[in-house]
């Protein structure tokens, strides 16, 4: 397997995460988004939209973090990362489509706008992540892991990178004390990987 990725995208990060903590072998392929490379015919042959990440597993093209990580838990055959029972595969996917909009429109735009100078209105990326964390916060007040399994999923994994490096936009986690254990529940894992960190946001000492 190939990923490409950027070290400084948490989208990326999460593709990566997952293969590692699956032990899926896989070859990491840096992608040059500050020159474009993302934007050339040779990459857009592999994602049109022209982002990362994208995982090549011989012939199989899988563009899109969410999407890489159903696949490559399919790859490991049945287990605890996407459950095959109804109910708790529905639970996996709800919180796939939070990591894909809440999060990517709250925890991700703010970073975006640290990290990547992004042009998002910073009160209102910060409010809607706050939004997001207080729902997860809830949730996670009577459960070890975001679907309710007694083991982590692929919704986990979708959800940490970004929370994780929040304070890089801003976001302060003080007070969110169930999303901090989780946090160390997902770092404490066998094959964990850590997202890159910035000297960002709230993680410079001063915030903005």
């Amino acid at each position: 397997m190939k990923l490409y990725y950027h070290p400084l995208s948490g989208h990326a990060h999460r593709a990566h995460l997952f293969l590692s903590l699956a032990g899926l072998p896989h070859e990491l392929k840096p992608v040059d988004l500050a020159a474009g490379e993302q934007k050339t015919a040779e990459f857009l042959k592999l994602n049109a939209f022209g982002e990362v990440p994208v995982l090549e597993d011989g012939g199989i093209i899988i563009p899109d973090s969410n999407a890489i990580l159903v696949y490559a838990a399919r790859k490991v055959g049945p287990s605890h990362w996407l459950p095959e029972n109804a109910v708790t595969e529905a639970e996996v996917q709800r919180w796939l489509s939070v990591a894909a909009g809440k999060i990517a429109y709250g925890c991700c735009a703010a970073r975006l706008v640290t990290v990547f100078g992004a042009s998002f209105d910073t009160a209102e990326v910060i409010r809607r992540a706050h939004d997001t964390l207080k729902v997860i916060e809830q949730a996670l007040k009577d459960r070890t892991w975001i679907a309710g399994t007694q083991e982590p999923t692929i919704a986990d994994v979708a959800l940490y990178s970004y929370i994780a490096r929040a304070p890089e936009g801003n976001v302060d986690l003080s007070g969110y004390d169930a999303i901090a254990v989780w946090l160390h529940r997902v770092e404490n894992l066998k094959g964990f990987v850590p997202l890159q960190k910035t000297v960002a946001g709230l993680e410079t000492g001063c915030g903005q």
